[in-house]
């Protein structure tokens, strides 16, 4: 190794003493050399350009909007109470088809549910005598209207007040009189129109406290007609009784009721997307407990006014499922692809095929191993294809990217290109 390093450093020495001759000699001598093993390595690294191609097919391209939301409950009920006690009987279990009215369950009320209960039926037995009052009132103002407008006829028909032919006397029923009879008819009827208006608000009063005291009575009942869901409570289960804010009695929830109606799901839809969605658009949707599952739609409904969140405005749209689906339940997540547009039987590319520069399109074809430019005219787009109106047409290679492979002292080593550069080998030609 000393010998080695002694022979290096002897070099600048020896080289001096060498003549200008031998020193040019041997300097073009080196050169040379370097050249020569230069061009060997180039020669023996070559880069060989490949590409990844497709062809235009025709086929249908579909535009769609992709949202995300939730099901509503629009297809179930609440059975709530407002009692307070033990749970005495049961009369249903889940999965259990009933009608409204059907009995639920008892309750032996406590000391808070017996007052909240005879509380109701108080208020529900007054507003019954409310409505017997307002109807005999209604039935006497009947009378008295059918006597003042037989009085009214009477004095109308009489040759004071009306001619031979049939026709009124204008003069005469100017007098206090004929004024005073037709008052009073007028005014008994308008007394009676009234107290009609009476007997139905009595009415409804009626309906509401009996509405009121079965919330709060020991039965409870079906609000609607469908299936069982949700109940939890058993025999000897304990109702506690519920306040709200102003000290008023408060409902809980016991079970739910679901109805045979298909599944409604609110997504939220961008101020952007908004303008493109249609009331009757069709919609492919999936949920997360159901993977690989997809159900379809259509939109039935769009709220324009829109809810503003951090600054971001989102309108709430409603997609009504086509078929009924008992397991998908209220408050599923769910995930939309509301379809905008469709077109059949167009000719369609990879839309990375398509490059844009000086606002005009273009695509590369490959034909004969060299790359050519053609100018195309775009129409829709899906996001992941674009319909091609002119410039190319079926059976053509359209080139999506470019990778290179290099090749040095026998081993090749792939790499990829941007699909802008055309690497060696690739000859470009502008097609217009």
């Amino acid at each position: 190794m000393g010998n080695v390093i002694n022979i290096f450093l002897g070099i600048p020495s020896w080289f001096i003493k060498r003549s200008l001759g031998t020193k040019i000699i041997l300097i073009v001598a080196v050169l040379s050399i370097c050249w020569f093993a230069t061009v060997r390595i180039k020669e023996s690294t070559t880069s060989i350009p490949q590409y990844q191609t497709t062809q235009p097919q025709k086929g249908t391209l579909i535009v769609s909007v992709t949202v995300s939301g939730q099901v509503l409950e629009a297809n179930s009920a609440k059975i709530d109470t407002q009692a307070s006690g033990v749970v005495r009987k049961i009369y249903v279990e889940n999965g259990q088809v009933v009608r409204t009215g059907d009995k639920i369950l008892d309750i032996e009320l406590d000391l808070v549910g017996k007052q909240r209960a005879s509380q109701a039926l108080a208020n529900y037995q007054s507003a019954k005598n409310a409505l017997e009052t307002a109807k005999v009132n209604y039935y006497t103002l009947q009378s008295d209207m059918l006597t003042k407008w037989k009085s009214y006829v009477d004095i109308a028909q009489s040759s004071t007040y009306q001619n031979p032919d049939g026709s009124p006397k204008t003069d005469t029923r100017q007098l206090p009189q004929f004024i005073s009879t037709s008052d009073d008819w007028l005014a008994t009827e308008g007394k009676y129109k009234n107290q009609e208006n009476v007997v139905s608000q009595a009415q409804t009063a009626v309906n509401a406290s009996w509405l009121t005291y079965q919330q709060t009575s020991s039965t409870v009942y079906a609000p609607i007609s469908g299936t069982v869901t949700g109940l939890s409570l058993q025999v000897g289960s304990v109702l506690t009784s519920q306040s709200n804010t102003t000290g008023t009695a408060a409902s809980q929830k016991i079970a739910s009721i679901q109805t045979n109606a298909s599944p409604i799901i609110q997504v939220d839809v961008t101020q952007i997307d908004t303008p493109k969605i249609k009331i009757g658009d069709s919609a492919t949707l999936t949920f997360d407990a159901f993977p690989g599952k997809t159900f379809t739609g259509k939109v039935v409904s769009i709220d324009t006014i829109g809810t503003v969140n951090s600054g971001v405005t989102t309108y709430p749209a409603v997609i009504k499922l086509d078929t009924q689906e008992a397991n998908i339940f209220s408050n599923m997540s769910a995930s939309a692809n509301i379809i905008t547009q469709r077109k059949d039987n167009v000719l369609l590319v990879p839309s990375s095929s398509v490059q844009t520069q000086n606002d005009s399109s273009y695509v590369r074809v490959l034909k004969n191993g060299k790359i050519e430019q053609v100018s195309v005219e775009t129409g829709l787009s899906s996001g992941t294809q674009i319909e091609i109106m002119s410039g190319i047409s079926e059976g053509e290679t359209i080139v999506t990217s470019i990778s290179s492979i290099t090749s040095s002292g026998g081993q090749r080593n792939q790499s990829q290109s941007p699909f802008s550069s055309f690497g060696g080998g690739g000859a470009f030609r502008m097609v217009r």
